[in-house]
């Protein structure tokens, strides 16, 4: 193939409108064609401490423009490969969020996800607080089994607290409930977080193998990926705390200690070996906090990676 800027067009990063990876838009939820379909849930109504994930998806898509020169793919020499080469990607905009109701503005983002899924495309949803991966894994109730793979530095296993069940403490337990979710991987767990020992007591009664980001390094991705079922359909939820605040700062609740780009990437490389990735968010994402723009970055260039690999 060749390139869209032989033709004349450099259509540079800082030009445009910015759907991600300025792939076409598409607001028409029945006329879905493609292999991959952006949704953005700019929801952070779950948040408890530093709110501005609502504007997540908008500074990962402004980020991801970054990445969308006219080459026909990505070449990645280390692995002679050239990744996203003939993908079809579009942006379908974002699900229509109501302030203050959360239900309401769950299930518009459940019918984005199922509508992805009705046309037969891997659904990619762009966060949003944590919440948002609950009417996710909702829209799955026709597509599954499924195993979820969490990255995050917080369990996200509160049953209940205050008569919350839907906040960003809430989504793995949501999950976990769900019979056609058939386990959770739950990696990078650490430091201070709103799920008590009680919930981790739960999580692993109800199927959850939980890893901290010293437990990965001491087995290894190999050792990670052979605890993780495979042969089956994945979901994978990324919360950008998993990664080190060193790199990625721009999030309500930073923890120290967390993944660097590399670890993260080479599991993820591993997954789709060893399975199907059915579906994918990234959540988390406050640019408020994010003054040098590195962690909309990293979340574009993860997300874009990674898509590059299940679709390779």
């Amino acid at each position: 193939m060749t390139n869209s800027y032989d033709k004349g067009r450099l259509n540079l990063p800082f030009v445009g409108i910015s759907t991600f990876g300025k792939s076409p838009y598409q607001p028409d939820w029945e006329a879905i064609v493609a292999d991959v379909a952006i949704l953005g849930a700019p929801y952070d109504f779950g948040t408890q401490f530093r709110a501005g994930a609502r504007f997540g998806p908008r500074a990962i898509r402004e980020a991801s423009t970054l990445f969308s020169f006219g080459h026909a793919g990505a070449y990645d020499h280390e692995d002679d490969v050239t990744y996203l080469e003939g993908v079809r990607m579009v942006d379908i905009g974002d699900a229509d969020i109501i302030h203050t109701d959360t239900l309401q503005s769950h299930a518009n983002i459940e019918a984005g996800v199922r509508a992805i899924l009705k046309a037969g495309a891997l659904p990619v949803v762009l966060g949003g607080d944590h919440s948002i991966n609950i009417p996710c894994i909702n829209a799955f109730s026709d597509f599954g089994p499924i195993h979820l793979v969490q990255i995050d530095a917080h369990l996200d296993f509160v049953d209940e607290r205050h008569g919350v069940r839907y906040g960003h403490g809430n989504p793995m337990r949501r999950a976990a409930e769900k019979p056609y979710v058939t386990g959770l991987s739950q990696i990078g767990i650490r430091n201070v977080s709103s799920t008590a020992k009680q919930g981790y007591d739960d999580a692993r009664a109800m199927g959850s193998d939980i890893l901290s980001v010293r437990q990965l390094r001491a087995l290894g991705i190999d050792g990670v990926l052979a605890r993780i079922p495979a042969g089956v359909n994945y979901y994978v939820t990324i919360d950008i705390d998993g990664f080190d605040p060193s790199i990625a700062p721009g999030t309500g609740t930073p923890s120290h200690g967390g993944f660097i780009y590399y670890e993260v990437l080479e599991l993820l490389a591993g997954l789709v070996k060893q399975g199907k990735v059915v579906g994918v968010d990234l959540v988390e994402v406050a640019p408020d906090y994010d003054h040098t723009g590195t962690t909309a970055i990293l979340a574009a260039q993860i997300l874009l990676n990674f898509i590059g690999r299940i679709k390779a």
